[in-house]
């Protein structure tokens, strides 16, 4: 399959829907002009794009958690208390492990088992079997826009069911929820999917419907230089611009210096600002998503507590749209209402206490900003050049060069060829930049921060640096300094 970055025709694109919406029985509820309308009667303050922009104007951070059970009621129950004990200002519907792999019948099961036992034996909420009716009791359930979070390398029936089931913002790109995920999924397959999904997005726009959409920005999860996440991010809004999306937030994971991370957030609006312009999108309205932590956590709840602040404290002074929250018993699995509610408080009052503060910007958080925006431009333009001017050619053709590179990712479309680790203050630097098309001034950069680390703990750097920092934290320290 060759896959263009072109608008979809609409024919195509109808004729592709009549399949898409036989997958599952729920598919045939969808009735796209019934759904119009529906978008268009909901509450204005159920509207994510409208709670989004207000905060982008006024400077705050919004606080969002992930959550989701098998069985409805439950559901709506959870996101309720979430909502009034966590004081969460947006709310999400995680979706489950089965219907991220398109296994509806598998889903099923774990709903009947659910009703059996009376809890949640899914990890998330099966919306693709539930059917748009059910979607809307959740909407109807709650005063705050829902997001649908999930993991789905083919997302287009899930898109189709949740969007006319009310939900106004879907997460997810044929990258992020490709290379991250999957390991034998052709990325020419995925982009093409989210092409479908980003169309039926554009559509409901042309009809006067605000639908976000948020690539997922931390990838691995795992050490990922700012550069690396922030080219994939700014490809996957091109993308989406091209079906007619017009409103985007782009994520970032935290990495855990505090200069880096608020230099990222800014440098990630900014770049995909200049790039959306540059390639004739106009009237794209860029938002920004920071994720607390995505690694390892402590055992120990107080300690788990401090790594939620410090990622709460990062979002507030980098002035992020809204942050993802963390909970407590990150290190023991699925967390308890009380300890998700529990991990939103801690950060509301982090948010609360930082928000007339202003972080300078120092000489520090200036280079941050150069070195991301310098390495960001040279990823993006090579994967330009690529593709001849198409950016869904050129990403295909720069993961198979290895021009994109994603590290720790399992799959087999990946070069896995990069290796990152801290530098002396904790950022993320490269240890091994692959094929990465980097300039010599850059790749000194990082050879001469790690190089200072290096001196400091009186080791050679190399690849136990990389083992100590991805367990650091969830031993009670950032850089992974030798015992």
């Amino acid at each position: 399959m060759v896959v263009k970055n072109q608008c979809l025709d609409l024919e195509v694109f109808f004729k592709e829907r009549e399949a898409v919406l036989k997958g599952w029985p729920t598919g045939q509820e969808v009735d796209l002009e019934e759904a119009v309308a529906y978008h268009k009667n909901l509450p204005q303050e159920k509207v994510m794009v409208n709670q989004l922009l207000s905060a982008r104007r006024e400077n705050k951070t919004l606080i969002q958690p992930r959550a989701g059970v098998a069985l409805p009621e439950q559901h709506i129950e959870l996101l309720k208390y979430l909502r009034e004990e966590g004081e969460a200002d947006l709310l999400p519907t995680t979706i489950d492990s089965y219907t991220r792999q398109n296994q509806y019948e598998e889903a099923e099961k774990g709903i009947k088992e659910s009703r059996e036992l009376g809890r949640s034996m899914l990890n998330g909420f099966p919306a693709v079997n539930y059917g748009v009716k059910v979607c809307r009791q959740i909407i109807e359930a709650l005063e705050v826009p829902v997001e649908v979070r999930h993991g789905t390398p083919d997302a287009r029936l899930l898109a189709e069911i949740t969007l006319a089931g009310g939900f106004t913002d879907f997460e997810g790109g044929g990258i992020s929820y490709n290379i991250p995920y999957a390991k034998k999924v052709p990325l020419e397959n995925t982009i093409r999917y989210w092409q479908y999904v980003d169309r039926l997005v554009g559509y409901y726009g042309e009809q006067g419907v605000k639908i976000n959409r948020e690539p997922f920005g931390p990838l691995t999860g795992t050490l990922v230089p700012p550069s690396i996440s922030h080219s994939v991010g700014i490809i996957e809004a091109l993308l989406a611009a091209e079906q007619g999306v017009k409103f985007i937030s782009l994520g970032y994971g935290q990495n855990g210096n505090l200069i880096q991370d608020i230099a990222a957030i800014l440098s990630l609006k900014d770049l995909a600002e200049e790039y959306l312009k540059k390639e004739g999108y106009q009237d794209v309205e860029v938002t920004t998503v920071f994720h607390q932590w995505m690694g390892g956590f402590p055992q120990d709840e107080s300690k788990a507590f401090a790594v939620i602040s410090w990622g709460a404290t990062a979002a507030a002074l980098s002035k992020a749209t809204k942050v993802i929250v963390k909970t407590p018993h990150e290190a023991m699995g699925i967390p308890t209402k009380e300890a998700n509610a529990a991990g939103l408080k801690t950060t509301r009052q982090i948010i609360n206490m930082l928000q007339d503060q202003i972080l300078e910007q120092t000489r520090r958080m200036d280079i941050e900003r150069e070195i991301i925006g310098k390495e960001t431009r040279q990823i993006l333009d090579k994967v330009l050049e690529l593709g001849e001017g198409d950016w869904a050619e050129g990403t295909v053709r720069a993961f198979a060069a290895g021009i994109l590179d994603i590290p720790f990712a399992p799959s087999k479309f990946n070069a896995g060829k990069i290796l990152p680790a801290r530098d002396n203050n904790g950022a993320v630097r490269f240890i091994n930049f692959g094929n990465l098309p980097f300039s010599q001034e850059i790749k000194e950069f990082h050879q001469e921060k790690l190089a200072e680390r290096g001196e400091v703990e009186e080791r050679d750097v190399g690849f136990q640096m990389v083992i100590d920092d991805i367990y650091a934290i969830s031993k009670g320290m950032l850089v992974g300094r030798p015992r």
